[in-house]
């Protein structure tokens, strides 16, 4: 049995951080993990900038709140999933996700969560497991299903090689030519076809 697995911010919905920085002002929040590959040195930084600005969870949700998904994202997934099973892993916290997992029609998304003190600052961020898109990946193998994997960021690509097919979506193309042999697409026609091809 097949299993699609995709990455969210960049994939289906825009960059949570980079939509942040833009409506906050603050430019060095829009790194994200097509910028930084090591993800926990990324959330540590973003911490301690929240925190020096006075900025915490609630702000971060007000954004959110008024975030679509990418054009064609909402019909892609209801597509991709009369096709086969999907899970979205990604590495953004059930804090941020909610909204977003209501405007795509309640896809299974497993993610990480956050610590917050009662004032709403965020204290640290706790990963569900490490290396959690490649974990999991190699745990639904290991259930017997067979992964196809999507993403377009440094992290994504440990899933992507781990599967049986991978696919790269609007990455950077920086990313794309240190991985050649990673088929690349920009459009979600061309994504679905690819995936369904791999089925």
């Amino acid at each position: 049995m097949n299993i699609v697995c995709l990455d969210l911010e960049g994939v289906l919905v825009p960059e949570i951080w980079i939509a942040f920085s833009e409506e906050s002002g603050i430019p060095e929040l829009s790194r994200t993990t097509r910028d930084e590959p090591d993800y926990d040195k990324l959330m540590a930084f973003r911490i301690a900038t929240l925190r020096e600005h006075g900025l915490g969870l609630h702000e971060i949700q007000d954004v959110i709140a008024r975030i679509d998904p990418l054009p064609g994202a909402r019909e892609f997934l209801d597509a991709l999933r009369e096709r086969t099973q999907a899970v979205i892993l990604s590495d953004t916290f059930e804090e941020f996700a909610r909204p977003l997992m209501a405007k795509l029609g309640w896809p299974t998304l497993l993610c990480n969560s956050l610590e917050v003190a009662p004032s709403g600052e965020i204290l640290r961020h706790r990963m569900r497991c490490e290396n959690s898109k490649l974990t999991t990946v190699r745990a639904l193998q290991s259930c017997g299903f067979e992964t196809i994997a999507t993403g377009d960021s440094f992290n994504d690509l440990a899933m992507i090689r781990a599967s049986k097919a991978g696919f790269l979506f609007r990455s950077t193309p920086q990313i794309q030519a240190d991985n050649p042999d990673l088929p690349a697409f920009v459009d979600y026609a061309d994504l679905l076809a690819a995936i369904t091809e791999a089925l």
